[in-house]
């Protein structure tokens, strides 16, 4: 570098994280606002904890390395105690419910929603900063609260958009399926570590059978499965017999609860664990019937295998039905925009004792995402109205206006760029998405009047808008001074 050359920072967001515009935030918070509202409706208290937790609260200390890693960001204070950003909504949940044992209700029923942080190695579509929208139930081992969280999801969902039909939420229980993998031999009830490589290999394939189908499924329980790159994945070993059981369960769904319910109870045969987790599945369905959720919107799914080594109960998710066009263009299902279920070790790890719980995460990216595909994006990202500037001598004028537009509700600002290029005005109204632009030169305000130009309607005449609509709806018009409010309101369609 030269002497005396100032070597000026690159601007460019870091690797794996990205910014967010106007329209991007407003349709994610306007999708945030109504999720939260179906929450509180449902009796849940907000909770906002700090971005920054203990490195020990997060519970990712490895006391065998210089510094905490297993995807975190973190760094020592002062006093070299380890900080984090957190990595989840739940972590700092544990915390809380611990901390506050005292104070709050039990159970404790709380919805969060705001930025975590991974630091993992990005990808197409995977960032290190992403939105979570969380919702839990600490300290009731009830299956009510539950199936409570299956018809709040299933409402949550219909509220933003998504219309019964296009989604469904399926509900398994984690207890059966540790049944059906006793009856196949590869659960111990009395040594929870023997078998468990084989039985993480089981859990792993039936998770897949939406990909590789029965016949790859059956591969990977049995020697192992080779794919059209000619990669071997090591299977279970598990004998035809075992695998058969295995099978019987992925394939028990029939077409009512109570049917299924029968299946997995002849599956599970004398498994206690498993007979619980039946007993509960069963439950849960009665109660939702009760509420009114019928299978057009929520089902009991073997076929739901999700955190294979953090839920101890019952499971659920939420999947799109709707077909989609890939980036090839193939059609597939949009897939699943939210998961959750019962989760028993909550606050043990800080006070000793076992705190049920349970709770869902709604994917906010995938679920925008969704909405922008069947265009349902609810929130209103037009932009202001443009109150343009003719005559610099006679800004308190174009003020005056532009604070009659706001005092009346209408989202208005005056340009206050360079005005001496009327054509630069209009095209910066353009790239706010302005619907309006509001207009006086000095003829205009000697005759007491103002020009509205309708610039969405004029953008649709340039285009293809009809001869009625140009004359319901001319592109400009000219109107009283005292009747601006009112005419940017008809102009808007307000």
């Amino acid at each position: 570098m030269s002497e005396g050359k100032i070597r000026r920072p690159r601007a460019e967001t870091p690797k794996g994280f990205r910014d967010y515009f106007g329209a991007e935030v407003t349709e994610r918070k306007a999708m945030l606002d109504a999720i939260a509202g179906v929450y509180h409706r449902y009796g849940f208290e907000a909770l906002e904890t700090s971005a920054v937790e203990t490195v020990e609260a997060l519970g990712k200390f490895l006391p065998d390395v210089d510094r905490p890693n297993e995807g975190v960001f973190a760094w020592q204070d002062e006093d070299e105690a380890w900080m984090a950003l957190r990595y989840d909504l739940t972590a700092p949940l544990a915390r809380v419910a611990a901390q506050y044992r005292n104070d709050l209700p039990s159970p404790y029923r709380r919805y969060a929603m705001g930025p975590v942080w991974r630091n993992e190695k990005p990808g197409p579509g995977r960032f290190r900063q992403f939105y979570q929208c969380d919702a839990d139930t600490v300290g009731t081992g009830s299956v009510a609260a539950d199936a409570e969280i299956c018809a709040m999801l299933s409402d949550a969902l219909e509220v933003v958009g998504i219309q019964r039909g296009d989604y469904v939420v399926k509900v398994n229980n984690r207890k059966v399926l540790n049944g059906v993998m006793e009856v196949a031999g590869v659960l111990d009830p009395s040594d929870a570590t023997r078998f468990e490589a084989e039985r993480g290999i089981v859990l792993r394939a039936i998770d897949k059978i939406d990909r590789l189908g029965d016949a790859g499924v059956r591969a990977l329980l049995g020697e192992g499965r080779k794919d059209e790159s000619g990669d071997f994945t090591k299977g279970a070993g598990l004998s035809s017999e075992q695998a058969e059981v295995v099978m019987g369960f992925v394939s028990a769904k029939r077409d009512s609860g109570a049917e299924t319910v029968a299946r997995l109870r002849e599956l599970v045969g004398a498994s206690t664990l498993g007979a619980e987790g039946v007993n509960e599945l069963e439950t849960i369905a009665a109660l939702l019937d009760a509420q009114g959720y019928g299978p057009d919107r929520i089902v009991l799914d073997p076929g739901v295998v999700r955190g294979l080594g953090y839920y101890t109960g019952p499971v659920f998710e939420a999947e799109l039905t709707f077909e989609i066009l890939d980036e090839k263009g193939r059609k597939r299902q949009f897939g699943s925009v939210a998961g959750g279920g019962r989760y028993d070790d909550l606050v043990k790890r800080f006070t000793g004792q076992a705190v049920p719980a349970t709770g869902v995460s709604i994917g906010v990216d995938r679920l925008l995402a969704a909405l922008h595909a069947k265009g349902r994006v609810a929130a209103d990202t037009t932009g202001p109205v443009v109150v343009t500037v003719m005559d610099r001598d006679r800004m308190a004028d174009y003020m005056s206006m532009v604070a009659d537009l706001r005092n009346a509700g209408i989202r208005a600002e005056v340009y206050l760029g360079n005005p001496k290029n009327f054509g630069n005005q209009l095209k910066y109204a353009d790239k706010r998405q302005s619907p309006v632009a509001v207009i006086q030169g000095s003829d205009e305000a000697a005759r007491g009047v103002v020009v509205l130009k309708d610039l969405i309607l004029g953008a649709k005449i340039a285009e293809n808008a009809t001869l009625e609509e140009w004359k319901d709806r001319p592109a400009q018009v000219e109107t009283a001074r005292g009747d601006l409010v009112a005419s940017v309101r008809k102009m808007l369609g307000q």
